[in-house]
């Protein structure tokens, strides 16, 4: 079969080009999926920030979120059939989701939210799974006591926002999240957060609410920037997690001191290693897709292109390096 991809030109890694390749049928635990919207994250945008400056002999397409319709099933992969309607964040080591029709692993994909539409499904899953896995596997909020706090630097973010909601969900902490003007506060405050604090200066913001330290930190911002603030703010035995890599060094004598833990999250692990526990982010997926359905959980699209075209990938990405977003823009197919 042919299809139509939008990639990153190998002749000219600064543009955008449209390829038509091949795609097989769906092997093993495969999905073929008429792919109907997708989302642009910061992972869009540092990959191909790397592939300008690498260079790559051919083209690579990109694009790690997607809703679709399942074309064709595999030999192995369960539970699904022609015709569902379905949702994935993918695979960083496969052919992205920039594309008219892609193969996914059937393991890293769930049904999607039936009160959702396809520009509302694509713009979830990254964060979603990043979000969760995040708060639950690494940080574990969910065993914490209600006098523990818990916070999130990137608050109004694709993934800030989510773990805003998850956390406000499924623990019973409370939920500090950093936001830099009113609008976001209030994004932020409507997803269940109990305070905002100004990113600018973390420490003097919530010393003004009494607050000298917390027992988690989620940082999905500039690690290097917070982190002289996260070492001073990180209670004694406490747990940071954060899913942003590091320019410099990190320092780590004052977690030592502390006895706290560092955890990385990055969301393409399972798929990336094959881990044994690999079909956890498809049952993860429809845990999401049946909180949304039931009104429990909010998207966070806030902003749709209509096309499948270079130029709205080109406007997507500028819009996402800025690292301004306040919740997920989406294409639409």
């Amino acid at each position: 079969m042919t299809i139509t991809a939008i990639a990153v030109d190998p002749s000219n890694p600064k543009e955008f080009t449209v390829i038509h390749p091949q795609i097989s049928a769906p092997a093993d635990y495969d999905l073929l999926v008429d792919v109907k919207a997708v989302s642009i994250n910061p992972v869009d945008t540092k990959v191909r920030e790397n592939l300008i400056k690498n260079g790559l002999e051919q083209p690579r397409v990109l694009g790690w979120d997607a809703s679709g319709v399942v074309l064709a099933v595999g030999s192995k992969a369960t539970g699904f059939k022609i015709g569902d309607e379905v949702w994935y964040a993918g695979d960083i080591t496969r052919p992205g989701s920039n594309s008219t029709q892609q193969l996914i692993d059937s393991r890293i994909v769930s049904h999607k939210p039936q009160s959702m539409n396809w520009a509302q499904a694509a713009a979830m899953p990254l964060t979603t799974l990043t979000a969760w896995e995040g708060l639950f596997e690494r940080l574990k909020v969910q065993d914490a006591d209600a006098d523990k706090t818990l916070l999130i630097i990137g608050g109004a973010g694709g993934v800030g926002s989510l773990a805003i909601s998850l956390a406000a969900l499924n623990a019973k902490v409370k939920v500090i999240a950093t936001a830099s003007n009113a609008s976001s506060a209030q994004w932020c405050l409507d997803r269940g957060a109990d305070l905002t604090v100004d990113w600018h200066d973390l420490k003097g913001e919530l010393a003004k609410h009494d607050i000298k330290q917390v027992d988690y930190i989620f940082c999905l911002n500039d690690t290097d920037g917070h982190w002289a603030a996260i070492c001073d703010l990180i209670a004694p035995q406490g747990q940071i997690c954060t899913i942003v890599e590091n320019s410099h060094p990190l320092d780590q004598s004052a977690l030592k001191m502390k006895s706290a833990a560092l955890h990385w999250e990055f969301m393409y692990t399972r798929s990336m290693f094959n881990t044994p526990d690999i079909a956890e982010q498809g049952n993860i997926l429809q845990q999401v897709a049946k909180l949304v359905d039931e009104g429990k959980l909010q998207g966070t699209l806030s902003d749709t292109l209509q096309g499948f075209t270079i130029e709205n990938l080109e406007k997507a990405h500028h819009k996402v390096a800025e690292g301004r977003m306040r919740g997920k823009m989406v294409i639409e197919f």
